[in-house]
């Protein structure tokens, strides 16, 4: 589903905005739908009372997705409105609420309606305007969803506009209750967005022969249809259109089921004749015999096994239940089912679309006997069965695990944000064929197994650790605790003893905290990663050093780090709880050292897009070696999937020997791991020469040389020279498929989660001739981006102005700002930059205890790995910042960062973002003005500031201008 309603034009009268508002409580009542729902982001409604406001805005900057009016507009009549929006040439869908059928009927009578896309009455209901929501919606999508994956459409025919006004919602409230009872009854939360997205879509229709039309297009995707008798056929009004309508539909298939509802009695015989359903509108039982109907005949609910006569001989839930029963009820049954394509829509309705087409085109008299009809639906729908499996997290055990391509659980409770991306991902692989879509790659997610939140839970609490880990402050004594702490679940134990027996490739223990990755603040880069070789060989010393290593992991939840981290969330430590993903790490080994040859990450929005590149074709950041160096903002090759030769950091000589990497990191295999009480840090994870990558073959995929002779900068590296590493072969020269195999999993996971999102992977070129290469996937998450609709004055003076730039991120106003955090530009040394990022965690941590947001102002790169490239704070010694400039050097030019966990944590934060370049004309900042104000505190390099007036912060994303004003402006 690519078209999505995100923003919308609310045009009416103060009055009937006052009638929809229920007192105030509209927006805040669809939002908590769409979560009790399952579905995505609530869209954004902006409300005007005039045609004037309302073409303004639609003329300006805004992205509108749809326009919902009613008839009452302060300047002018709601026809002549929707007629000037369409002659500006805005291809809007306009709907028209109405209040009563009468000013309806006054209306659609003496004027030409057909402007509007549909009219509705509005009776007071909330539900409605969902229901138009996915009305327009599933109408923008159907061709793509049927034609891509095979989604379902229901056929709903109603001419009485006051009776499908109420009708829509409740159809689609059935529907997304089916969904969520297909999400709860077994299937694996992977499943939830997919499941989600291929919800059949409703065609609603006033005519024949706009039904007739969407059947003929749809004929293989009909689930159902629900249908009025009496509507216009040839433009003339037909009292028995519905029945011709499905009499003709069952000529043509006579397994579609029909709902023909009516307020003559008298036709229940007829209707039932033709093998239709049927249903009396004015009966008080309406809509719980809609429900019933939905449930037996669209497959919503449980498949119910009877004979000719109706009697029922079994029921089942779900796919192993339907297997089960067809191997154990009467030939009667079976075929009956089979003769009816019973089977087949059953599977449709529960988006088991595969499957589905698999059986329907059989028929009956292509068997031998029932016998081999009833063998062969077993063995289809266990086959299937087990191809789905693949990708989702099972229980672990040993005799299933799959050392090469399994991803399981060990112990229960929840697998955490980041365990539910890689299973998302695995999904992902499985359902669309994508493993070996690209030739002599394969695409996977490395085998891994996922320990729950349970054994956190048991682990705190056999320990009695509760009580220390929360107001213990020091980061090494926690570390130290955790790993000294006795009691381990034995059978947890005991699995992980198993799972060691099968994998003796060196390992990564990741956190997968419940909060990890979450849809709209993410605690990236919070918790601990740590690397083991495992390769001892007495399988017992590998044991201990996982299960020092998980401790540490666990541990790390109540590090500093995350406790600050988590006071500028609206979470409460004791919330969190961690489950810890263990997985084969991906790479090869190269001479006591383990690494793949390169790893990366992919986002799906960029924040920072250059000319030809758009903000939706993505970015990727890659570095040789681990992915360290690019997750913690060191030296990478930044590249647009889309435009993979327009390497910006490259643009000369001097720039590529400024920002190419030199050094990578791969894990030590001959190095003894010691989670030393003095050091939180991953212990054998090292940094290495770019030589030693050329020694061991791996420079060759992503290197070029540099050239002292004539100062020029070669692909490869064949000739002599300064080795750098600019990822040329595979960029330029297409080593490697790495440019599309970005933009289809970014495409395809933007789709599947509804969002941007930003992935991490590594890949494996270091393999043998007759094996694939390997592209890894490590992570998959929603990517935040912080859209505001305001559009935002930013015109004041340079004199009112602390800052201004014209390269920001974000969108609003921040107001109430009283402090202010500044390097000072006179005394900053590059060669103390850890120094200074120390000075400001101290006034961080100050502000936030006194719960005081502030203006943070500093030169170079925020966040960078390189002390020489900026500042290498962490996200947690600036967790308070409400908004963050970063400055140019006076000698040295830095590019922005968007590779690190802190940048992401800057985007999920919405924390206004400034970057500031005078020599390039890229804003400025009043330097002399702010070291002309008082100081409250005042270290070596940083000055803290505080005013009596609060600071304004300013940003237009739209137009990406960006001011701070001097306070009380």
């Amino acid at each position: 589903m690519h078209y999505k309603i995100q923003e919308i034009l609310l045009v009416s009268s103060i009055y009937d905005y006052y009638l929809f508002e229920e007192d105030g409580r509209l927006y805040e009542l669809i939002r908590s739908e769409y979560q009790n729902l399952n579905l995505s982001q609530a869209p954004e409604i902006t409300h005007v009372t005039t045609g004037e406001e309302a073409n303004d805005l639609l003329k300006g900057e805004h992205n509108f997705d749809l326009i919902i009016t009613t008839l009452h507009i302060e300047d002018t009549h709601v026809v002549k409105f929707a007629n000037q929006v369409k002659e500006m040439g805005i291809e809007l869908p306009i709907i028209l609420l109405a209040y009563d059928n009468k000013e309806r009927k006054e209306l659609t009578t003496h004027y030409d309606t057909s402007v509007f896309e549909k009219i509705f009455i509005w009776g007071g209901d909330f539900h409605l305007l969902i229901g138009i929501i996915k009305y327009i919606e599933d109408k923008m999508n159907v061709v793509e969803d049927t034609q891509n994956i095979g989604v379902q459409v229901i056929i709903l025919v109603e001419d009485n506009v006051k009776f499908y006004s109420s009708y829509l919602p409740l159809v689609y409230t059935e529907i997304f209750n089916q969904s969520q009872r297909l999400i709860q009854e077994g299937i694996n939360i992977t499943h939830k967005f997919l499941r989600m997205r291929a919800r059949p879509k409703i065609l609603l229709c006033t005519t024949y022969e706009e039904a007739w039309r969407y059947f003929e297009m749809y004929e293989e995707n009909v689930l159902g249809i629900i249908t009025d008798n009496n509507f216009k056929h040839y433009g003339i009004r037909d009292l028995e259109a519905g029945l011709k309508f499905a009499t003709a539909v069952k000529e043509r298939h006579k397994d579609i089921p029909i709902l023909i509802q009516t307020s003559d009695q008298n036709l229940e015989e007829k209707v039932k004749k033709i093998g239709a359903s049927f249903l009396y509108k004015n009966s008080p039982r309406l809509l719980h015999d809609l429900r019933e109907f939905m449930l037996d005949h669209f497959g919503f609910g449980d498949f119910i096994f009877e004979l000719g006569d109706g009697t029922a001989v079994g029921r089942a839930a779900n796919l192993r239940e339907l297997a089960d029963q067809i191997s154990k009820i009467p030939e009667e049954s079976l075929l009956h089912h089979a003769e009816g394509n019973h089977f087949s829509r059953w599977l449709k309705a529960r988006t088991e679309f595969y499957l589905a087409h698999q059986l329907r085109p059989r028929k009956v008299t292509d068997f031998e006997s029932p016998e081999h009809l009833r063998k062969d639906l077993i063995n289809s729908i266990n086959s299937y069965l087990e191809e789905r499996a693949k990708g989702v997290i099972s229980d672990f055990r040993k005799e299933t695990f799959d050392p090469k391509n399994s991803f399981a659980r060990i112990g229960g409770g929840s697998l955490g944000g980041k365990a539910r991306g890689l299973g998302f991902i695995n999904t992902l692989i499985a359902n669309y064929n994508i493993k070996y879509l690209f030739k002599g790659v394969e695409i996977s997610v490395p085998s891994a197994v996922v320990i729950g939140t349970e054994v956190f839970d048991n682990f705190m609490h056999d320990n009695n650790l509760e009580s220390f880990a929360f107001n213990e402050t020091n980061d090494i004594k926690i570390t130290q605790k955790f790993i000294e702490a006795f009691h381990f679940p034995k059978e947890i134990k005991q699995k992980l003893y198993d799972f060691l027996e099968i994998i003796k490739e060196p390992l990564a223990v990741r956190s997968s905290s419940l909060l990890e990755d979450a849809q709209f603040q993410p605690f990236a880069g919070v918790y601990q990663t740590y690397m083991l070789p495992n390769s001892n060989a007495d399988i017992n010393v590998r044991l201990d050093e996982l299960l020092q290593t998980i401790k540490a992991v666990y541990a790390s939840t109540y590090h500093q780090k995350a406790k600050d981290y988590m006071k500028a969330t609206a979470y409460r430590l004791e919330e969190e709880k961690m489950a810890v993903i263990v997985q084969k790490l991906v790479g090869s080994e190269h001479k006591g050292k383990f690494y793949p040859d390169f790893a990366g990450v992919g986002k799906s929005f960029n924040f920072y897009p250059v000319p030809p590149q758009k903000s939706d074709d993505g970015i990727a950041l890659v570095a040789l070696g681990l992915g360290k160096t690019v997750v913690e903002g060191g030296n990478t090759v930044r590249f647009c999937p889309r435009f993979p030769k327009h390497l910006l950091q490259f643009f000369s000589t001097k720039e590529t020997l400024m920002h190419a990497q030199q050094d990578f990191f791969a894990l030590d295999l001959n190095g003894k791991l010691d989670h030393h009480p003095e050091s939180t840090k991953d212990p054998l994870v090292k940094r290495y020469d770019l030589l030693e990558s050329e020694a061991d073959g791996t420079l060759f995929s992503v290197g070029s040389t540099y050239s002292s002779e004539d100062e020029a900068v070669y692909d490869g590296i064949s000739r002599s020279g300064v080795r750098v590493v600019t990822f040329a072969p595979i960029l330029k020269h297409k080593m490697f498929p790495l440019p599309e195999i970005l933009n289809m999993l970014l495409g395809l996971g933007t789709w599947g989660m509804g969002s941007p999102v930003e992935i991490e992977f590594a890949v494996n070129l270091s393999v043998p001739p007759d094996k694939p290469k390997e592209y890894a996937m490590l992570q998959m998450r929603p990517l935040v981006i912080s859209r505001e609709l305001d559009e935002l004055k930013v015109d004041f003076t340079p004199q009112e102005l602390i800052c201004q730039s014209s390269q920001v991120l974000g969108n609003g106003a921040i107001d109430g700002i009283y402090d202010l955090v500044m390097v000072d530009n006179n005394k900053f040394d590059r060669g103390k930059s850890k120094a200074i990022a120390m000075e400001i965690a101290k006034l961080n941590s100050k502000l936030l205890n006194e719960k005081k947001p502030y203006v943070l102002i500093g030169l170079g790169r925020w966040g960078s790995l390189d002390p020489w490239l900026g500042i290498p704070v962490t996200w947690d010694q600036i967790s308070g910042a409400a908004a963050i400039v970063e400055s140019g050097f006076k000698d040295f030019e830095v590019e922005p960062s968007q590779g690190s966990h802190f940048f992401q944590n800057i985007t999920s934060f919405r924390v206004g973002y400034f970057t500031v370049d005078a020599a390039h004309k890229i804003g400025f900042i009043d330097w002399d003005w702010l070291l002309s104000q008082k100081v409250v505190e005042e270290f070596e390099f940083t000055k803290h500031l505080q005013f009596k007036d609060p600071v304004s912060v300013k940003i237009n994303g739209h137009k990406n201008i960006g001011i701070i004003l001097k306070p009380g402006i």
